[in-house]
């Protein structure tokens, strides 16, 4: 089958790039190697029949294109989702790249619930110690008192910084949760569509554009092509163009055996009568919408000159009236 050149160069590469996206989805939709290359194998046999298909069927009857445009929409459906499969993996592991590429935040110190509960017994103590009585000054309580206050604050202070480590792994979990997801998907979520749900047919979307291309290049490269040698089996038949009406004959004369010799052959011109145009020419003068003049013949008839002239002879007569000259 001859193909075109032009819409070859995009359905060659739009085949070979699909090829490969199938390839792709076949690796890492199978677990052993041998199912990988199964799934290779199907991946592409679907992928070719998807896109010779339609241009294979177009010169059969309706019965072979009926069961051909059934078989080329299994092929599309079967083909497209391969390709889902790969966008939707190839987006997963995209966004495990960029969520990579987000700083990581080490915490230091103890936990918020052990740092609450030191406080809560320093607290106790305090308090306790404040309540005491003594009689006379005691330095010990006073001591005491001022060795618990400052654990407290010490106790406040580590607390607080535990807040702050916590609100900066907080930070960068958001920034990381933020880049596993697509910028555009994530746009979308806004209106209150699932993320999964969009990256599933945004991938679709893009495995059918790419189907749809290949399929009427190809459909297009393969299509058809006319013959441009010349029939030289067909009978010609030759077409003489009579330009004018006057023929030229030649008539000869028989010579008298006792006569003298005849003068040689004169031509003479002979009338190719046109009794249509004749009629048509005297109709038109009788009703007065032109004169009998060669050149009113000629232009009414759209003519040569000679068979004007030819037509203006026929119509003058002895028995016709008289013809304005």
């Amino acid at each position: 089958m001859p193909m075109r050149a032009q819409p070859a160069l995009l359905a060659v590469p739009a085949t070979l790039t699909a090829a490969c996206l199938s390839v792709m989805a076949g690796w890492q939709r199978g677990g052993f190697l041998a199912e990988r290359v199964l799934w290779i194998a199907v991946g592409v046999v679907l992928l070719v029949a998807a896109h010779l298909l339609p241009a294979l069927i177009r010169s059969h009857g309706r019965r072979i294109r009926f069961v051909g445009v059934l078989l080329w929409i299994g092929c599309m459906a079967a083909t497209c989702y391969g390709h889902a499969v790969f966008f939707l993996l190839a987006q997963k592991h995209a966004g495990e790249v960029r969520a990579a590429a987000v700083p990581a935040v080490t915490t230091t110190g103890r936990n918020p619930a052990v740092i609450a509960a030191d406080r809560a017994a320093l607290v106790s103590r305090l308090a306790r110690a404040t309540e005491r009585r003594c009689a006379e000054p005691c330095p010990s309580l006073r001591i005491e008192r001022a060795s618990l206050a400052a654990r407290l604050d010490a106790i406040d202070a580590e607390a607080a910084q535990a807040k702050r480590q916590e609100s900066a792994q907080d930070r960068a979990d958001a920034a990381r949760a933020a880049a596993v997801a697509d910028p555009v998907t994530g746009a979308v979520t806004a209106f209150g569509i699932p993320s999964g749900r969009v990256d599933l047919l945004a991938g679709l979307a893009f495995a059918a554009v790419l189907e749809a291309v290949a399929c009427f290049c190809w459909l297009l490269a393969l299509r058809p092509v006319e013959s441009l040698k010349p029939n030289t089996g067909a009978a010609v038949t030759p077409v003489t163009n009579i330009k004018s009406p006057v023929v030229t004959e030649y008539r000869g004369y028989v010579p008298d055996a006792n006569g003298p010799l005849p003068p040689p052959p004169q031509p003479v011109a002979a009338v190719i009568e046109a009794p249509d145009d004749a009629a048509r020419v005297l109709a038109e003068i009788a009703a007065g919408r032109m004169r009998g003049t060669v050149a009113e013949i000629r232009k009414f008839l759209g003519k040569s000159q000679a068979h004007a002239a030819a037509v203006r002879k026929q119509i003058s007569g002895p028995a016709q009236p008289a013809i304005n000259q």
